[in-house]
């Protein structure tokens, strides 16, 4: 216990005293900072230099009358424009428009027909779709009074709208969609940063020959463990960094989100679903580490290691593909994330998937948290083997069945 703590300690060390570690830490703390104060510096920035400033929406219209009429509508509809009317030439009202004097205009040949001008269509631009909207209301209720109908009745009659109530007995896969997401993306982060990390450690230990001293001034299993606590360790805290940073920051400017439900419901994520997502994050992120120092152990140059745990790279992109292909087929309940939820390799991200976005009977988690917790001790146990052995091989690298039959061998002596 007493070398692990040794082991643990010093690699800790090095991990949270590398500048790489610090610089990225202190570079998405930052980030993270500026993207969730942008509205209030966006706000403050647009009420110094521009108060009460409205982009200028022109309406083209021969017909006067009409032109009002729309005049009065779009007012209604685009509260953010200053609505007017040009009484210029068409191509007076587009130059308007190239040279950036008006945000955008309608030209129309009459009311249901006009052009839409503008500059650089924005992705958030929906100025055509309420102006469709906004026009057939117009038109309707132009229909309704040459037909007869009173203003009043056309009034309820376009203003009717249906009430309706959602009764769900399961998940808003809309709304936990995120959590899944950011948990997967985590996740995914982490193994391939520091469990490249652990096995770059591995590898350039024994390529310097210091293994040969440490191995036998500590048994291997306070060595792999130790390193691979560390890497957890170190991990963990760097995500706590940035998350909690980023909590600070949401609640700090709170009331600049209140309008985005799409960001407020990221922070207001339930707390079973936060138990969840550390439990299968910590027990992933434990098997796959645990891997990476055993792969680590068996190469000879540090240059070898992004091409030996190129296979579980892989076996990690492959989670994150069943979780695009699961969302994109709307197939979170089907058979493949099912299977795939009791394979400890994948689970992690399978599994929570699936709780975070469907209802999952209690012995389905209950025997997959079990399965991934033998795996992790089945992994430990391997590891530690393939770590005793690979680590004192040098030259040429092991080929598998060579490698298999001494990690057989020593467990058989043990």
């Amino acid at each position: 216990m007493r070398q692990f703590k040794t082991v643990f300690k010093f690699e800790l060390k090095n991990h949270v005293a590398n500048k790489i570690y610090i610089g990225l830490l202190i570079g998405f703390v930052v980030i993270i900072g500026i993207l969730l104060s942008f509205p209030r510096i966006s706000q403050a920035l647009k009420g110094a230099d521009t108060p009460g400033h409205k982009s200028v929406m022109l309406i083209k219209d021969e017909n006067v009358s009409e032109a009002l009429l729309i005049q009065t509508a779009f007012v209604e509809a685009f509260g953010d424009y200053d609505v007017q009317i040009a009484f210029t030439g068409e191509q007076e009202v587009k130059d308007s428009v190239s040279s950036g004097n008006a945000k955008c205009a309608f030209i129309f040949s009459d009311l249901m027909n006009y052009t839409y001008c503008v500059g650089n269509i924005s992705l958030q631009d929906v100025n055509k779709l309420i102006a469709d909207e906004v026009l057939t209301d117009v038109y309707r209720a132009q229909a309704f009074a040459e037909n007869g109908v009173e203003l009043d009745k056309v009034q309820e009659i376009m203003t009717k709208v249906p009430s309706g109530e959602t009764l769900s007995f399961g998940k808003d896969q809309m709304q936990n969609f995120f959590y899944t997401y950011i948990m997967v993306f985590a996740l995914y982060m982490v193994l391939v940063l520091y469990g490249q990390m652990v096995a770059t450690s591995v590898a350039s230990e024994k390529s310097s020959r210091a293994m040969e001293l440490l191995i036998t001034s500590a048994p291997t299993s306070s060595m792999i463990f130790g390193k691979v606590a560390a890497a957890c360790f170190a991990g963990f805290l760097q995500l706590f960094a940035l998350f909690g940073s980023a909590v600070l920051f949401f609640n700090v400017n709170r009331e600049f989100w209140a309008d985005n439900t799409m960001v407020s419901s990221i922070f207001n994520m339930p707390s079973y679903l936060l138990l969840y997502m550390l439990l299968f994050f910590v027990l992933g992120f434990v098997v796959y580490a645990l891997l990476y120092a055993a792969i680590g152990s068996t190469v000879s140059k540090v240059e070898e290691v992004s091409t030996a745990i190129m296979p579980l790279t892989m076996l990690i992109a492959l989670s994150i593909m069943l979780f695009v292909y699961a969302i994109m087929n709307n197939s979170v309940d089907g058979v493949l994330m099912k299977v795939c939820s009791f394979i400890p390799l994948i689970s992690p991200v399978a599994m929570f998937t699936r709780i975070s976005m469907s209802t999952v009977p209690a012995y389905e988690i209950i025997v997959s948290v079990l399965l991934l917790v033998l795996c992790a001790f089945g992994v430990g146990v391997l590891a530690s083997r393939i770590y005793k052995v690979g680590v004192l091989l040098y030259g040429t690298k092991p080929k598998f069945f060579s490698l298999a039959k001494s990690v057989l061998a020593g467990g058989a002596k043990k």
